[in-house]
């Protein structure tokens, strides 16, 4: 089957979705998404240098992205977007290894927020709320409430998840307004005695700045290629998601830069709060007002919806994955079922909610809460990654039967953004925290990527049994 005519047959099933997105929702969703409240407090651990590692990551793997993911998605504008560029651009088993490290990462990721509300909330509630972050009942509890909202808006549908993630993209430029503008109000009140956002030092050449680079690379600077595997829920894709583009990019380059600057102002590197940057500067920042209370709350209590309707965002795209993956009968026909009224696949959404859920629930089982976020926090970051190796790896060694091929200038950029890609792959095995045991901690790692993705390997097996077991019988 030739490329146009796979894409026929894809757009013929994604007819009938609702064409929800535009240029406004896509630019939105990717500022919510890819400005990730971790990072600045990752960054702000290099104090000085964190700039010249900023300008390193954005050379290296930010901008070289950006051109792959118009590039591909100019190409191939379908929904499912990654997952359809790598089926075409090399083949249908590559395809769907790359949905399933995608869906895991989603899991992994979604399973972080019950204990990153509870991390907020005791934030914006002060001392006395401390214990929520180490009460595992309450952090399960969290975890339930908000995966239960999110299975219910993703089941409506994007015509409520697309005003769910546009407020929370509002809202990040809100937050990120404030936490720029905290150091100059600190300096004019006397609460803070300099500033020099863009004063600059070079970093160590050490593995563990290393680590960080590509920690600032894939992990900060990834996802613009996310909101494509909407592109059958999205008026003209093509289009719309390069202008989408084009308008978030600088803004988070900025926001990143920026907002590190503040972070390391008030913030000493050895005292940064990995889990809740964001929250801790703001109430370092703002705790001298007399007003600073209930601004840091209801400050705080933003980041916090913010975050949901991050990881709403994630929910919603990945749910998409199981769907067109049984359109191409590599998943049984439940999960590309949607919805009577509402036209989503709610079979696909129940599985990823009560998967997340479960492994909410073991991820804190024998380890502290900090090596807990982290373990879960790395091994979520690979399985993304390894869906990134693929995405590069397109206009370099795939998309054979397509005239013209990729320029040699987008293959130089493919393999600049695929070798900081790999470089946060090997180096994400360690940990950036202190932890009982390094070597512990990368054999858990590794075990859980191999493991994963020899179930993927079982999964796809079956299915292909099962599809030929069908023809045979022609049952």
């Amino acid at each position: 089957m030739t490329l146009a005519q796979e894409e026929a047959r894809v757009e013929a099933h994604s007819a009938s979705l609702k064409k929800e997105l535009g240029v406004r929702d896509l630019a939105l969703t990717q500022i919510l998404f890819i400005i990730g409240l971790t990072w600045i407090g990752v960054a702000g651990t290099l104090g000085s240098a964190h700039i010249v590692m900023w300008l390193l990551a954005i050379l290296l793997f930010y901008l070289p992205m950006t051109a792959v993911v118009i590039y591909l998605n100019q190409l191939m504008p379908l929904e499912g977007g990654l997952y359809q560029w790598a089926k075409l651009g090399f083949n249908p088993t590559v395809g769907f290894l790359l949905a399933w490290n995608l869906w895991l990462y989603v899991i992994v990721f979604t399973s972080e927020i019950g204990l990153q509300c509870a991390t907020y909330l005791s934030y914006a509630l002060g001392p006395g709320a401390a214990w929520m972050t180490s009460s595992s009942w309450f952090v399960a509890l969290c975890s339930a409430l908000v995966l239960t909202l999110m299975m219910v808006a993703a089941t409506i549908g994007l015509s409520v998840g697309k005003w769910v993630h546009n407020t929370g993209g509002v809202f990040m430029l809100i937050i990120f307004a404030v936490l720029l503008l905290l150091p100059f109000i600190g300096l004019a009140t006397g609460h803070l005695r300099e500033f020099h956002p863009l004063r600059a030092s070079l970093p160590d050449f050490t593995l563990h700045n290393l680590n960080i680079l590509g920690k600032l690379s894939f992990g900060a600077l990834g996802g613009f290629e996310y909101v494509a595997i909407l592109a059958g829920e999205t008026r003209a894709p093509a289009r719309a998601v390069r202008r989408s583009v084009l308008i978030a990019a600088p803004a988070i380059a900025i926001m990143f830069i920026l907002g590190t600057a503040t972070v390391v102002a008030y913030v000493p590197a050895g005292e940064i709060d990995l889990i809740g940057p964001m929250p801790q500067v703001l109430r370092v920042g703002l705790g001298p007002f007399g007003i600073a209370g209930p601004l840091v709350t209801i400050a705080i209590l933003m980041t916090l919806a913010m975050r949901v309707a991050q990881v709403s965002v994630s929910f919603t795209a990945v749910t998409r994955l199981p769907m067109v993956a049984g359109w191409d009968h590599l998943l049984p026909p439940a999960f590309s079922r949607l919805h009577p009224r509402y036209r989503t696949p709610v079979n696909s959404i129940v599985l990823v909610a009560a998967s997340a859920f479960a492994l909410s629930l073991v991820s804190q089982i024998g380890v502290g809460q900090a090596e807990a976020f982290q373990l879960l926090f790395n091994a979520g970051g690979i399985f993304y990654a390894l869906t990134y190796v693929v995405m590069f790896a397109i206009p370099i060694l795939g998309l054979r039967a397509v005239t013209p091929r990729p320029s040699r200038w987008l293959q130089a950029a493919s393999l600049s953004g695929l070798l900081m890609t790999v470089l946060y792959v090997v180096l994400s095995v360690f940990p950036i925290i202190k932890v009982a045991s390094v070597a512990s901690f990368a054999l858990k790692i590794v075990a859980v990527i191999v493991v994963m993705n020899l179930v993927g390997v079982g999964i796809l097996i079956a299915a292909r049994r099962r599809s030929q077991s069908v023809a045979e019988t022609g049952e």
